[in-house]
């Protein structure tokens, strides 16, 4: 059965950005402008335009530059979830959950740039959703065609859609792009404290209720300095001015 779109979602926005030093030593990385719009504005475009309304945005590192920049916004509104301590990012979901409501939500990292294909990326997640059958649905992109990445990728994907973490395999042909929906049961029995999403998937991905939907738009690879000159480069020349 298809659920209604998420009308909430969580914008991981407070991470040190350590590998795009020495950029992110005054300006936090999602601040960082590709096409002349900040990476983290692209997202909450890409939210509104998808119909969320709430969106959950935690800072940390320059948190008072994030907050100034969020306070501007109108759509979606914005619920900041400042940390005196870095969460990753599955603490820092679950510090949000109470803000985030008992259905599933988007969750997209506030430092990826993705265009749209035929459909919005968004939307199209919106529609694979299946809540009896999934916790976790993540947007992959093919390991070869993301823009300026050069890592090993990180899951395969068998023909109903499942999703099966790279682990000691040497190469994976998907990449996780940073957009996904998840549904507050994935965080049942979640570690406390600081810890990263990759335990849950895992956990998922063995009861069989983690899986992927391929992007069939552009999606670029924003993690060093060099990778967002590769990144600007390519969306200028694609003449992409604004998300989708």
């Amino acid at each position: 059965m298809t659920a209604p779109a998420p009308a909430r979602a969580m914008v991981l926005a407070a991470g040190r950005g350590l590998r795009m030093r020495p950029l992110t030593d005054r300006v936090p990385k999602p601040l960082i402008a590709v096409g002349g719009v900040a990476m983290l504005e692209r997202v909450l475009d890409h939210l509104a335009a998808a119909g969320v309304g709430t969106a959950v945005v935690n800072t940390h590192w320059l948190a008072d530059q994030v907050e100034e920049r969020l306070a501007a916004r109108l759509v979606p509104r914005i619920m900041v979830s400042r940390e005196v301590d870095l969460l990753e990012t599955g603490g820092g979901v679950v510090n949000a959950l109470p803000n985030l409501g008992a259905g599933a939500f988007f969750v997209a990292n506030a430092d990826v740039v993705w265009t749209d294909g035929p459909a919005p990326a968004l939307g199209r997640l919106a529609a694979a959703w299946r809540d009896a059958a999934m916790d976790a649905l993540l947007l992959v992109h093919p390991v070869s065609g993301a823009v300026g990445y050069d890592g090993a990728g990180d899951f395969d994907m068998d023909a109903s859609g499942r999703l099966a973490p790279r682990g000691a395999a040497g190469a994976a042909p998907l990449v996780f792009t940073g957009v996904q929906i998840l549904h507050p049961r994935l965080f049942a029995d979640a570690p406390g404290g600081a810890f990263s999403l990759n335990v849950l998937y895992r956990r998922a991905a063995a009861a069989g209720r983690l899986f992927g939907l391929v992007h069939d738009g552009a999606w670029y690879h924003v993690g060093t300095p060099p990778a967002l000159a590769v990144a600007r480069a390519a969306f200028d020349r694609q003449g992409e001015a604004s998300p989708g």
